[in-house]
């Protein structure tokens, strides 16, 4: 079994935080409950359209320089925080090698929710990452700014999705 290498998983395993400033401006979110227009769709697409791209084709540099804006704050699943220097720096070393995925190493999301706020946009998503037979999950959300007529992810967060355990695991907390 392959095992997805560190650098590219931190990388993909991401998050976002931050909608306070939106929110105080009283910027009202476009998306699911709130007002609507061309431009919340447009937004919508543009965002979910870039993120499948981005994990189609994790291994290329250019991609993650197009992804990440220059003052990312990147927060992995273990709680590393990163800039965007150091993924470059990383995905750049790992392209410089080679490192290349199988067939059977592949992500994707589901439940994708873009939620527009001005030019700031919230992403939620779930990653399912794919590594020979493994399949591992991850909620991930990230903060997209549109800066120059592109929208790059300024904030990100992961959290894995534990697998649920086999119920004879599972101790009675009185609970239920």
């Amino acid at each position: 079994m392959q095992k997805i290498p560190q650098a590219v998983a931190m990388i993909l395993l991401i998050g976002a935080l931050a909608t306070g400033d939106a929110a105080a401006q009283g910027v009202r979110p476009s998306g699911k409950g709130a007002v609507a227009g061309s431009t919340a769709v447009r937004a919508q697409a543009e965002i979910s359209s870039l993120l499948h791209e981005f994990l189609s084709k994790v291994n290329d540099p250019a991609m993650h320089d197009r992804f990440w804006a220059s003052d990312l704050v990147y927060v992995g699943a273990t709680g590393v925080v990163r800039t965007k220097a150091e993924i470059m720096k990383s995905v750049r070393e790992a392209a410089a090698k080679g490192a290349k995925y199988t067939d059977k190493d592949s992500y994707g999301a589901e439940d994708v929710q873009v939620r527009q706020y001005g030019n700031v946009a919230v992403l939620d998503f779930k990653l399912v990452a794919h590594s020979g037979d493994t399949t591992d999950y991850y909620r991930n959300s990230g903060t997209f700014v549109k800066r120059d007529g592109k929208w790059q992810a300024v904030n990100w967060q992961a959290t894995k999705i534990e697998p649920p355990k086999p119920e004879a695991a599972r101790k009675p907390t009185g609970k239920e």
